[in-house]
């Protein structure tokens, strides 16, 4: 087994020595940075179309999410396995695993990539209809999730190669990398919508043309990198023995987000039933919730790394003390942001539309749910850490019964039996944080108090 040896130069971070919190931010920071910027993609889309075509074009950007998001978030499970496979090899100074999960990673990502693209394109009005999106929306959001989804590869290249970094330790380089195209796609928007008036249609172009320039940056550094983890494109192929333990990992995550995001649809479903006002006040309070969860999504990832690279290396308890500043940093961080939300709704949601019911709409959305976001950073941590140590079946069955069993069912209950309104309509978001809060609290204690604890050398 050849070792890996860290040059002073380096962007690889060793996150199995040194300050837990230190190294737990110095990751994060341009983690959540990166997200930031990443968000900005289709949150852009939705500013300009909302103020310069129409508050329908801005529903049917909105209503197009949960089906984007659908199949971005079930290539993300692969991610995140292979993010895990990755970072054990590197924990446990691999080189050889390491090249090797790094190939066959790639591999996968462009046969997944045309793959989801195909499926994507035959799936856009199924969807829609199923959604019941209404006839005021459905060719803008048929037009915009066209254009999106044949052009998502670039997007998943960009999330694959990234993952590898984080892998390592790095979230730096790919913040330079959304923040330049972030800073695109601005300017791609401002000229296909205002100047050649193409509408979604514009939006959508700008967006893609975007993550594809971001794509060819992070495959650039990969195959030009001297670093440990270079792409060779020589040795790209799919080993099998890899590939498995990587679906192991990122197969219950990947069905998870997918089935989650699905349930979302119906979600939309129920809100579509209220028309175009509630729907763009609904996709309002969604970009903002999106960038609410950015810091304990960047969290879960760092702890994902963090608890991956340490169990490597064999340092039980130095893996569990990041878990738990992870989740006092994830909540410090998301409480601010949430309370600021809340004072300012109003000028929040009219950066999307002027229009007043638009306003009225997703003014209430956020002052209902966002404090109750604070649920959300306890199971997206926890679920960061568990599948750190390679555990990512249990985390999946709590998350699926929560977020979409448990919140169909309250979905059902409420608008049949009780009242049929926006506001309960969307405190379904809020139940099912909750239940999964109290059940994978109960499910981490479980696990880690079965688990021997192995002899720990770390000194922090």
């Amino acid at each position: 087994m050849r070792m890996i040896r860290l040059q002073g130069h380096s962007s690889a971070r060793d996150m199995t020595e040194g300050s837990i919190l230190r190294q737990l931010v110095l990751f994060a920071l341009p983690l959540m940075l990166g997200n930031v910027f990443q968000m900005l993609y289709n949150t852009v889309d939705s500013v300009i179309v909302g103020n310069y075509v129409s508050k329908q074009a801005l529903a049917a950007i909105g209503s197009t999410t949960p089906i984007v998001n659908m199949m971005v978030f079930f290539f993300n499970g692969f991610s995140i396995g292979a993010g895990v496979v990755i970072s054990q090899y590197f924990g446990a100074r691999d080189m050889d695993k390491l090249h090797r999960a790094i190939e066959t990673t790639m591999a996968a990502t462009f046969v997944l990539s045309l793959l989801f693209s195909l499926l994507g394109i035959v799936l856009v009005k199924p969807l829609l209809r199923f959604m019941t999106t209404p006839d005021d929306v459905f060719p803008d959001a048929a037009v915009y999730l066209r254009i999106y989804l044949g052009g998502i590869s670039g997007l998943l290249i960009y999330n694959m190669g990234s993952g590898i970094l984080r892998a390592v330790g790095d979230s730096t380089r790919p913040l330079y990398f959304l923040i330049l195209t972030s800073f695109l796609n601005i300017a791609l928007d401002l000229f296909f919508v205002l100047v050649l008036k193409l509408g979604v249609a514009g939006a959508a172009y700008a967006t893609i043309l975007s993550q594809f320039v971001s794509g060819g940056l992070i495959l650039l550094l990969l195959s030009r990198t001297r670093d440990i983890y270079r792409l060779s494109w020589r040795e790209l192929r799919l080993e099998l023995p890899i590939l498995r333990k990587i679906v192991a990992v990122g197969l219950p995550m990947a069905i998870q987000q997918v089935l989650t995001a699905f349930s979302n649809i119906f979600v939309q479903h129920y809100i579509n039933f209220f028309g175009s006002d509630v729907m763009a006040g609904w996709s309002s309070y969604n970009r903002l919730d999106q960038f609410i969860m950015l810091p304990m999504q960047s969290m879960s990832m760092a702890a994902t790394t963090f608890v991956s690279q340490n169990i490597g290396a064999g340092r039980e308890r130095r893996a569990d003390r990041g878990t738990g500043a992870s989740l006092l940093l994830s909540c410090g961080v998301t409480g601010v942001i949430a309370a600021l939300l809340m004072v300012f709704a109003g000028p929040a949601v009219r950066l999307f539309s002027p229009d007043r019911e638009v306003i009225r709409w997703g003014e209430l959305f956020i002052r209902t749910n966002v404090l109750f976001l604070l649920f959300n950073c306890v199971n997206h941590v926890l679920a960061g850490a568990m599948r750190g140590r390679g555990e990512s079946v249990g985390p999946m069955i709590i998350m699926l019964s929560c977020f979409v069993g448990a919140r169909q069912l309250y979905l059902y209950l409420v608008t049949v039996y009780v009242s049929n309104t926006p506001r309960i309509v969307g405190f379904g978001y809020p139940v099912g944080w909750m239940l999964c809060c109290a059940v994978e609290l109960g499910y981490y204690w479980l696990l880690r108090r079965r688990a021997r604890p192995r002899a720990d050398l770390s000194p922090s």
